[in-house]
């Protein structure tokens, strides 16, 4: 069950807080990821009204709407007509909460199965307990109760052991304790955290299982999603050095959520992986490169400044190189645009080669075309290819011309001007610019 119900005011956006991105895709999808891996029976979302968006977001997910924000144990009590005969463990999660990891929420899954315990709840140590609930155990180590920050006594809030409010429980006596929550608190609401003492009050057993304190991390805030942003790529940088790509400078790189990359991979500095990319064996990526919905084959090489929009393949061998920008294009295997290149809505054969200043004219202001470039054709520098418009395979196009009508195989097309020439005549519009402005 997603928890994403919440306004979010403190962001202070129109923007739904949990659809705000961390490393690319909106925090509940990260939320969503981590529930999937768990192979769920059912998926519940719990929304606020008009949350129309948050819904499509998690298309999997039943939602369910809190017409009122009156408090977690409110928001879980809303799915009970949708959890009627459900005989199994209730995973409670946050769509705020985009660092969670499967392994933790599986090990609470585990602890309710494995110790028979009725109610898990997720606890971690934070540098600063300041602001969060403390959990409360009992002798034994059990959990006894969680008490919300403003409600806990000052020997309460000495514990440093604090409340993420992820918990997992039991199917067959949530609701029943749910039913039991009052609003007799300082904020007037229903606190999902009260079924503890409510549980224990029935000698159920209550548990802890222990997370980090990056992954509770809820993101209230711009600071926190910052922070959170900063946590995201610190481990998708991890995973990818030790999956044997070389982060020259790891830092300046930034990678998504779903960056695929092989090995011996090399990227240099200030490198930006947008959602969608995936990276063969062997590839060079080149510092201030940009690329997203892009696939590169292996050996190829992209950069410096290079730009890869969505739908770019880019094949084994292929180089790519500085300043050019690609869009829904197909470069085959071994071809090369080395420079300050726009290649959209093209194919281009295996091993032909793009001049500097190539531009394929994809928009006639109403409608895309497609240039077809053939293999091994040479397209000389500054040309123009007006698209829909064929080159055949090798083909040479001469530097500085603007084709308009399919090129044959093998053969030579140019569109220059010949050249005309005045004699002296910028000489003479140097004087006369000259005389001009000493008379006025």
């Amino acid at each position: 069950m997603i928890l994403a119900a919440g306004q979010g005011v403190r962001m202070r956006s129109t923007l739904p807080k949990v659809l705000h991105p961390v490393a690319g895709q909106p925090m509940i999808g990260h939320v969503l990821d981590t529930v999937r891996w768990l192979s769920p029976a059912r998926t519940i979302a719990i929304l606020a009204p008009g949350a129309d968006a948050v819904a499509a977001a998690v298309p999997e997910a039943t939602p369910i709407i809190q017409t009122e924000p009156k408090g977690t144990g409110d928001a879980v009590l809303r799915a009970k007509d949708a959890l009627a005969g459900f005989d199994g463990e209730v995973l409670i999660i946050f769509g705020d909460t985009p660092l969670a990891s499967h392994e933790t929420m599986k090990a609470m899954v585990d602890a309710c199965r494995d110790d028979e315990a009725s109610v898990v709840g997720l606890g971690f140590d934070p540098l600063s307990p300041d602001g969060y609930g403390r959990l409360v155990l009992a002798d034994d180590g059990t959990l006894a109760a969680i008490v919300e920050h403003r409600d806990a006594t000052p020997e309460q809030l000495e514990i440093g052991l604090c409340n993420s409010g992820m918990m997992v429980v039991d199917a067959k006596v949530l609701f029943d304790l749910l039913g039991q929550v009052t609003s007799d608190n300082a904020k007037g609401e229903f606190y999902l955290t009260d079924i503890i003492a409510l549980a224990k009050a029935q000698n159920l057993v209550c548990d802890v299982v222990m997370g980090d304190e990056d992954e509770v991390m809820g993101v209230n805030s711009r600071a926190d999603l910052a922070n959170a942003e900063t946590i995201a790529q610190d481990r998708l940088r991890e995973q990818a050095m030790i999956g044997g790509a070389t982060l020259i400078d790891p830092a300046t790189v930034t990678l998504s959520f779903d960056t695929v990359l092989g090995s011996d991979v090399l990227i240099e500095p200030n490198v930006i992986f947008g959602p969608g990319v995936t990276v063969g064996d062997n590839v060079t990526i080149k510092g201030f490169s940009h690329m997203e919905g892009a696939t590169i084959g292996d050996g190829a090489s992209v950069g410096p400044f290079a730009r890869l929009r969505p739908g770019t393949e880019i094949g084994k061998t292929a180089r790519v190189g500085n300043f050019v920008e690609t869009k829904n294009a197909k470069i085959a295997d071994g071809a090369k645009a080395s420079h300050l290149s726009y290649l959209g809505d093209a194919t281009i054969g295996e091993g032909a080669n793009i001049g500097a200043g190539t531009i394929t004219c994809n928009y006639d202001g109403f409608s895309k075309s497609i240039t077809e470039i053939g293999a091994g054709a040479f397209i000389g520098s500054n040309t123009a290819l007006v698209a829909p418009v064929r080159v055949g395979a090798g083909a040479v196009i001469g530097a500085g011309s603007v084709i308009t009508n399919d090129v044959q195989d093998d053969a030579l097309a140019l569109t220059r001007v010949p050249k005309k020439e005045i004699e002296s005549w910028a000489g003479k519009r140097r004087e006369n610019m000259a005389k001009s402005k000493k008379e006025t």
